[in-house]
C-alpha cells in the first residue's frame, strides 16, 4: 500500500524563463519580442516558431537560445533545450540562468549528477538565488541524498522565508530520513504560507500516516482532493487509511475513485483487491491483483 510524497520542483524553472524578458537587444528582432509573448501565454511551440526566425536574424545572441530551450522544457523535449543551453552557454558562459535551466532539464531526463554540477555554477556565478539552491536540492533529493538535499532547501528558505515550495519539498526529505515530527513542522510551515498547497496536505497526511494518526492523516488527504479533486494518489492514499480503519467498503470507493483518474494505477488496483479480499469478493480480488501486476510486475512479490 505504498504511499508515495510529493514534491515539487520544475515550477521554478519556468518562474526564471518567465522573468528573463527579452533585452535591450532584441529591439531590432520582433521575432523575439513575439515569441516571449506566446511563451508566457504558454503557446510553446508557437513561441519556438519566432524563436526559429530570430535566430536567422541574430545568430549569435545567447538569450533567443535562453529561451527556446525554456519554450522546449515546456513541451517535454529536454534533449532539444539542452542543444539550446549548450549553445547559450557557447555565446555566454557566465549567464547563471542557462546553467540553471539547462540543470532542470537534465534532470527531465535523469542526469541528476550533470544537472547537480549545473546547479553548481549557476549558483558559484549566483549566489544568492534561492531557486538555484531548491532545485539542487531537488536533484540530491532524486539520487536520494537526503541530507545534501536538505541543506540546500535550508539555504533556499534563509534566502527567502516565504518559499513554500522548500519548506514542502524540505519536509519530504525529513520524512525520508524518517523525521516525521520535522517533516509535519515543514509541511505545516508551507500550508500557513499558502493555504491551497494541495501536496503539501497531501504530504502532511503521509507523515501523520506514518506516524498512525490515521484520522489526521484523512482530513489531510480529504482537504488535498478539495483542493485538487482529480488528486488520484490522495485517493489511493486516503483509502488505504480508511482499510486500516477497517472500512474497507469506504476505501474500495477511493480506489475505485483512483482508477477513474488513472486508470494505470498498479497500486490502486492492487490495494483494491486486499480490500476485496477482506470482504470475501475473492474473484474480484483476483481480478484486481492480476491487473495490478500486468501494469507493475513488480507488484507480484507482494501478491506470492
Amino acid at each position: 500500500m505504498s504511499k508515495k510524497l510529493i514534491a515539487v520542483a520544475f515550477g521554478v524553472i519556468f518562474a526564471v524563463s518567465l522573468a528573463v524578458s527579452p533585452g535591450a537587444n532584441a529591439a531590432d528582432n520582433p521575432f523575439i519580442k513575439s515569441g516571449y509573448a506566446k511563451f508566457i501565454q504558454g503557446d510553446y511551440r508557437g513561441a519556438i516558431a519566432d524563436y526559429d526566425r530570430a535566430i536567422e536574424l541574430n545568430p549569435d545572441y545567447a538569450e533567443i537560445y535562453f529561451l527556446r530551450g525554456g519554450a522546449k522544457s515546456g513541451l517535454g523535449d529536454h534533449d532539444g533545450a539542452i542543444a539550446d543551453f549548450d549553445r547559450a552557454i557557447e555565446l555566454n558562459p557566465d549567464y547563471a540562468e542557462i546553467y540553471f535551466l539547462r540543470g532542470g532539464a537534465k534532470s527531465g531526463l535523469g542526469d541528476h549528477d550533470g544537472a547537480i554540477a549545473d546547479f553548481d555554477r549557476a549558483i558559484e556565478l549566483d549566489p544568492d538565488f534561492a531557486g538555484f539552491y531548491f532545485l539542487r536540492g531537488g536533484a540530491k533529493d532524486d539520487l536520494d541524498e537526503y541530507y545534501g538535499a536538505i541543506a540546500d532547501y535550508s539555504r533556499a528558505i534563509e534566502l527567502d522565508p516565504d518559499y513554500a515550495d522548500a519548506y514542502n519539498n524540505r519536509g519530504g526529505a525529513k520524512h525520508n530520513l524518517g523525521d516525521h515530527d520535522g517533516a509535519i513542522a515543514d509541511f505545516d510551515r508551507a500550508i500557513e504560507l499558502k493555504s491551497d498547497y494541495a501536496a503539501a496536505y497531501y504530504n502532511r497526511g503521509v507523515a501523520k500516516d506514518d506516524l498512525d494518526d490515521y484520522y489526521g492523516a484523512i482530513a489531510d488527504y480529504s482537504r488535498a482532493i478539495e483542493l485538487k479533486p482529480d488528486y488520484a494518489y490522495a485517493y489511493n492514499n486516503r483509502g488505504s487509511t480508511k482499510s486500516d480503519l477497517g472500512d474497507n467498503y469506504g476505501a474500495i470507493a477511493d480506489y475505485s475513485r483512483a482508477i477513474e483518474l488513472d486508470p494505470d494505477y498498479a497500486n490502486a488496483y492492487y490495494n483494491r483487491g486486499v480490500a476485496k479480499s477482506e470482504l470475501g469478493d475473492h474473484d474480484g480480488a483476483e481480478a484486481d491483483r492480476k491487473r495490478a501486476i500486468e501494469l507493475d510486475p513488480a507488484l507480484k512479490r507482494l501478491a506470492d
